[in-house]
């Protein structure tokens, strides 16, 4: 499955419940480009600064026409919680049941010292007007992410 979300692949249908309590659905997106993030956690520290990063620049991804989604196993409450402490600007999807997450590759097994578990890979996919991925970062660095998307984004 992960192998076929490539640039130009049709990216999977999601819909998800936002931290406001509010649905968030790809078929509801469509004439705005969609910033999708894989991240494992809420109030980790990876986390928190890529949130962080993405809340700095969203005026800017906004006035190039996109919406920034984080995506985690977190319920809605904990995103409201995260959102509320950080002061983040980005809709957060809550995928408890870990669908969206399956259905883009991202539940991958990692290792951490020497213990292999399963867990969301930081990764993030950039979705066109028309729900065609057109860019997918896979193992995702924090440091310059935002950045590199918006620079995507912009070039679309």
């Amino acid at each position: 499955m992960a192998n076929s979300l490539a640039p130009g692949a049709k990216a999977p249908a999601f819909s998800l419940l936002a931290d406001d309590g509010s649905k968030i659905a790809l078929k509801d997106l469509k004439g705005k480009k969609v910033v999708l993030y894989f991240y494992p956690k809420d109030d980790t520290p990876g986390c928190t600064k890529e949130a962080i990063a993405f809340s700095e620049d969203i005026a800017k991804f906004k006035r190039a026409g996109a919406v920034v989604i984080g995506v985690s196993k977190d319920s809605v409450a904990k995103h409201q919680k995260f959102k509320d402490k950080h002061n983040l600007k980005v809709s957060l999807g809550a995928d408890e049941a870990g669908e969206v997450i399956e259905k883009y590759g991202v539940w991958v097994e990692k290792s951490m010292y020497g213990r292999k578990f399963m867990g969301i890979e930081r990764a993030t996919y950039l979705i066109d007007e028309k729900g065609v991925i057109r860019n997918v970062w896979r193992k995702v660095k924090v440091a310059g992410h935002s950045e590199e998307v918006l620079a995507a984004v912009k070039a679309l």
